[in-house]
Formats: structure tokens, C-alpha cells, sequence
């Protein structure tokens, strides 16, 4: 069944919730129809065992616009966290269903995340819509190589990494080295997959520790 934008008015309703409707049309057909830029943080603990990941994720204006309308609001073109709440927990809801559109493996071993942490929400600044999370590790690893993953396997939705600082290690051991490969970075490519679409536009960021 092909599904259209008229079918979810109002778009607030689940911002992310549409990502993976358009799966149905084919990879023909694939192509962003929303634009995330993101910063990510890796939290460990104080024994070197990596515990969560935090994730901010901005909105293109076009959606952010479209997605507060009808939002009531006590200034106009303004919103406050509390006003967003309602959105920001849908937002998180409907991530459930995509895992959060978050992959990671600890020495080849795919990672397992809880939900998210309670203190989630959504900003909305300069126009723009920015939600704010935290994903926990069901139980914290340490590992020599560590892997995140974060695209949209429909490829719906087109995630990039913001130019300044976009990841940040918190705790993370000194002898550890972080780096961070964006989508068309020599060696990034993955094989085509007509089921996994997106794969091939996947951010990672990569740990490695002696």
C-alpha cells in the first residue's frame, strides 16, 4: 500500500513515525523525504565501559515548520519544551518501532539498547525542530572495537553528521580513538541491498582501543 502525506495530517503525530512508510513503494523509489543533522555522544563509565548514547537530532525548517503546526503555543512561532512534550513523546514511541534507527556492535557483537531514558525532548530554536535523547545500553561493554551505525534503512529519512563537533566521548578511555566515517568517505561504501536501502548512506562512528 502506498502511503502519502495527506493520509498523516497533522505530521505531528509522529515525526518519525513516517519513516518507515514509504518502504512499501520499492528501492526505486528511495529517496529522503526528511533531512536530520545530528551530534552524537558516547558515555562511558569510570571503568571504561561504554553505558549510552546520546543522540540531538535537527530537523530540516521545511518539517519542523510543518510538524509544529497546530501546536498551540502562548507566544506565536514559539514553543517551550513543555508545549513539545506531547510531540517529543510520540516522537520517541514511534523510534521504537525502527530501533531508534541506531546500530552498534562491540567487537562484531551487535549491541543491545534499552528505551530511552525519561528525560527526552524537543527544542525548537532559529525555526527549527531538534529532539534530544538518550539511548542506554542494556548492559554496559568494553570492547577493543566499537561501532554505531545511525541511517534509516527505508532511507526516508537522510541523517548526516553536523559539520562542528559532531561526536562527542564522555568518559571514554584515553588510549581509545574515535573517528567518524560519513556516507561517501573512501572504504564507507556497502554492498547494494534493494532491502536495506539506506545502508549504503549509514554514519559511523568508530572506538578503538588497544
Amino acid at each position: 500500500m502506498l502511503y502519502t502525506w495527506a493520509m498523516h495530517t497533522p505530521l505531528r503525530i509522529g515525526l518519525l513515525a513516517l519513516a518507515g512508510l514509504f518502504a512499501s513503494v520499492g528501492s526505486a523509489l528511495a529517496h529522503p523525504h526528511v533531512f536530520v543533522t545530528m551530534v552524537s555522544e558516547l558515555v562511558y563509565d569510570a571503568d571504561g565501559s561504554i553505558k549510552a548514547v546520546k543522540h540531538a537530532w535537527t530537523f530540516d525548517d521545511m518539517f519542523s515548520i510543518f510538524a509544529t503546526q497546530g501546536i498551540e503555543s502562548k507566544k506565536k512561532g514559539e514553543f517551550t519544551r513543555e508545549e513539545l512534550m506531547p510531540l517529543a513523546r510520540t516522537n520517541v514511541e514511534s523510534l521504537k518501532d525502527f530501533d531508534y534507527f541506531t546500530l552498534g556492535t562491540a567487537s562484531d557483537k551487535k549491541l543491545e539498547f534499552s528505551e530511552p531514558m525519561p528525560d527526552y525532548y524537543v527544542e525548537f530554536k532559529d525555526q527549527l525542530l531538534t529532539l534530544y535523547f538518550t539511548l542506554p545500553l542494556k548492559s554496559p561493554v568494553k570492547a577493543k572495537e566499537l561501532a554505531i551505525e545511525v541511517y534509516d534503512p527505508s532511507y526516508f529519512v537522510d541523517f548526516s553528521f553536523a559539520d562542528k563537533d559532531p561526536v562527542k566521548a564522555v568518559g571514554m578511555p584515553a588510549q581509545c580513538k574515535v573517528s567518524l566515517v560519513r556516507p561517501g568517505d573512501t572504504g564507507s561504501a556497502q554492498p547494494l541491498d534493494p532491502n536495506n536501502w539506506g545502508a549504503q548512506y549509514a554514519n559511523r562512528i568508530l572506538v578503538k582501543c588497544p
